[in-house]
């Protein structure tokens, strides 16, 4: 379970993340929707304990990043934006390398090692050198190394991002097979992942919570029942007073 309570993140005088609360509980899949700039990979790095926030605090499964951050982290698998790689090794030396990370050692370390290649259907390229590999099998390289400790709880950011439409398509029904078991936060832009993937949304704006709610009680917050025409209303306000 994920509780975000009060977190602000700001750079001088800007706010990145300005007092955001919300909660993903387990066998829930949030969707953290935004336009560019939005606050969404900074809520997300201070979930995981990669920065610190000016205030607030966030609980992965009741241990708070800020005051018990092995605890909480041990619980996280993190796809970062643009996730590095390391392009000589092959994905099953990768995947040995982020499980000694893990600690798991052994048959534990066999076992994760092989569920995470064959949840993110990476067999045919396992012994090939990741420097070789296509962006989309690249990409579910990088989301298997967050699988690798069978996590309560998964933060994805961008996970379809640069993907082709069958790429994204299975990315959406993994997120949507793990959520069963897990507590799933990932962000994107792209709204039809929230009605792919997603059992609640949440949209941010300018740091902020604009509409929070099931993909069906969104699209009644709008007056065509568009979720893009709500996500347009919600986050355009500096164009529309602009061109006003």
């Amino acid at each position: 379970m994920i509780e975000v309570e009060n977190l602000t993140k700001h750079f001088g005088p800007k706010y990145a993340v300005n007092d955001l609360s919300f909660t993903v509980k387990p066998g829930e899949v949030l969707g953290f929707l935004g336009p560019n700039g939005a606050g969404k990979s900074t809520t997300m790095r201070m979930i995981t304990g990669f920065i610190t926030p000016s205030s607030g605090d966030a609980k992965v499964c009741g241990h708070s990043i800020i005051d018990q951050p092995f605890l909480a982290k041990d619980k996280i698998g993190y796809l970062p934006e643009s996730a590095p790689l390391y392009n000589d090794m092959t994905v099953v030396g990768f995947l040995k390398f982020c499980a000694d990370v893990r600690n798991l050692t052994g048959l534990a370390k066999k076992e994760a090692v092989e569920r995470a290649i064959d949840t993110c259907f990476l067999s045919s390229v396992a012994h090939q050198s990741i420097d070789t590999l296509s962006k989309g099998y690249r990409h579910r390289t990088c989301l298997a190394q967050a699988l690798l400790h069978d996590p309560e709880v998964l933060i994805l950011d961008e996970p379809t991002d640069g993907l082709d439409p069958n790429q994204k398509h299975e990315v959406r029904q993994l997120i949507k097979r793990l959520g069963a078991t897990k507590s799933i936060l990932f962000s994107t832009h792209i709204l039809e992942e929230v009605d792919a993937s997603c059992t609640r949304a949440v949209i941010v704006d300018r740091g902020k919570i604009v509409a929070d709610g099931t993909p069906e009680e969104l699209k009644k917050q709008s007056s065509t029942g568009s979720l893009h025409d709500l996500f347009r209303q919600l986050t355009t306000l500096d164009t529309a007073h602009a061109s006003a």
